[in-house]
């Protein structure tokens, strides 16, 4: 199980990722745009600058649902392969079926 900590941090920059992902959007556009003059860019790079660096969206660690590990995390399922064997031998995820011989 991961730390609570750890947990919580990673929630808290969701939901800032959430709430910036507009105004980041229409920045990252004033300055990818060449047809716009170089100081208004350059204006919206500083902007970009100044927003919390927890609001962009590679900050955002996947963890697992059940345990929060961040390490072998499949997103299909939102699960760490350790879950998703547990949960898939007791048969409780439709569709799964883990082989054993």
């Amino acid at each position: 199980m991961a730390k609570k900590s750890a947990i919580e941090k990673n929630d808290r920059r969701r939901r800032l990722t959430k709430k910036f992902s507009g105004r980041r959007a229409r920045l990252r556009a004033i300055v990818r745009d060449q047809s716009k003059p170089v100081e208004e860019r350059f204006a919206a790079t500083l902007k970009l600058a100044k927003l919390p660096r927890n609001s962009s969206a590679t900050r955002v660690r996947n963890r697992c649902l059940v345990t929060g590990r961040p390490r072998g995390y499949y997103r299909k399922h939102k699960l760490s392969r350790i879950a998703l064997r547990e949960l898939g031998s007791k048969g409780l995820i439709p569709g799964l079926v883990k082989s054993s011989w």
